[in-house]
């Protein structure tokens, strides 16, 4: 290849002609890299087309790019090597570009091997405790293993300017220092990749479980190493730190599976027909589909001189479910009181006793 380049250079001063067979040779050795990928990969689209598996489809679009520019740094080295003044070009640079490559097909080959293991977890079936399980560690592992790539990489990257790399080795000479220097710099990292860890080996939560934190009731949208998203039920989402599911007090309602049961209390007056009410509660919840058949119980769970505490118990598959049922039977409820049973309303009495009244008056008269 060098002789057809010397060829074209002509009667070009040498200087100038050393640089020109620098570009010419880098051109041709990226022209032959980016032909080279169009038809490999386009032999694999073929093959991936005439699989019923999606797995190779995640993992040829993945490698696309990565693979790509792989290809053209392979080509600059090939013709580097023909080519003096590129191939001290490329000694300059390659300490960016190859750490940064393999970090790139790393990071790649990652996200297609979580992708595809993904796909097993269908978190839209009812019973997906398993699935919500699996998601979660996956999304922390994943996280985590490509915070590793990336410090890994820039630091290669980093390693390759001559002055960064005089300061580490100083660094290194005095242990005190260094580690005093890396350990108040990593904390903050140390202290997330930790935490991250924690979270995906004991599970305080899930994607998709149902907690209720300061107050404030929602589903787990995403977990980080760093913060969790939680979506509330008016569509907000809260961005809560890592430490604080380790650390604090929360519910998870969702834990160990979704079902929940659903109570609503009802105030009434103490002279209320229990029999009547018992009847009419539980012929509602048979007929309400979000009844999940498994608990249906009216109680009066308090007394108090003005009136009573009437829990209806209800169970429902999920926390959503739940919500919609004691809403539904509150209300309906209600209705069955005011229209069946008007005195089953709470009211507060006040009656004086004639005897007392009668004698207090008297006496009044007689002054």
């Amino acid at each position: 290849m060098i002789n057809a380049v010397e060829s074209l250079t002509g009667d070009i001063p040498l200087s100038l002609e050393r640089w020109m067979e620098a570009l010419i040779a880098g051109t041709i050795g990226v022209a032959l890299a980016l032909a080279v990928h169009m038809l490999v990969f386009r032999v694999l689209r073929r093959i991936v087309r005439a699989s019923d598996s999606e797995v190779d489809d995640i993992l040829l679009s993945k490698m696309v790019r990565p693979t790509r520019y792989s290809l053209v740094a392979l080509g600059i080295v090939l013709a580097a090597r023909e080519t003096p003044v590129l191939a001290t070009v490329w000694e300059r640079v390659a300490g960016f570009v190859m750490p940064a490559l393999i970090g790139w097909i790393a990071l790649s080959l990652l996200h297609a091997l979580v992708q595809a293991l993904d796909l097993r977890n269908d978190i839209s079936v009812p019973d997906n405790r398993d699935a919500r399980r699996k998601k979660t560690r996956l999304a922390i592992l994943s996280r985590i293993a490509s915070f590793i790539i990336i410090f890994i990489t820039v630091g290669l990257m980093l390693l390759s300017i001559p002055g960064v790399r005089d300061i580490g080795v100083t660094l290194m000479a005095s242990a005190g220092l260094a580690g005093l220097a890396v350990g108040a710099a990593a904390q903050p990292a140390l202290k997330s990749l930790i935490a991250g860890f924690q979270m995906a080996l004991t599970e305080p939560i899930s994607i998709d479980d149902v907690v209720i934190i300061d107050g404030e009731w929602g589903r787990v949208e995403d977990i980080h190493t760093t913060y969790v998203i939680i979506r509330t039920w008016d569509e907000r989402r809260l961005v809560v730190p890592t430490n604080k599911f380790l650390e604090e007090t929360f519910q998870n309602w969702t834990r160990e599976g979704a079902e929940l049961l659903a109570p609503v209390m009802l105030y009434l007056d103490p002279m209320t027909q229990m029999e009547p009410l018992r009847a009419e509660f539980e012929r509602q919840v048979a007929a309400h589909e979000l009844w999940d058949k498994r608990v249906c119980k009216l109680q009066v769970t308090d007394a108090k001189p003005d009136s009573i505490e009437v829990r209806l118990l209800m169970s429902a598959t999920d926390a959503s479910s739940a919500f919609d049922l004691r809403c539904a039977i509150r209300e309906s409820m209600l209705a069955f009181v005011r229209e069946q049973q008007p005195d089953a309303v709470a009211r507060r009495r006040v009656e004086a006793a004639a005897p007392v009244a009668a004698l207090a008056s008297a006496g009044l008269d007689d002054s």
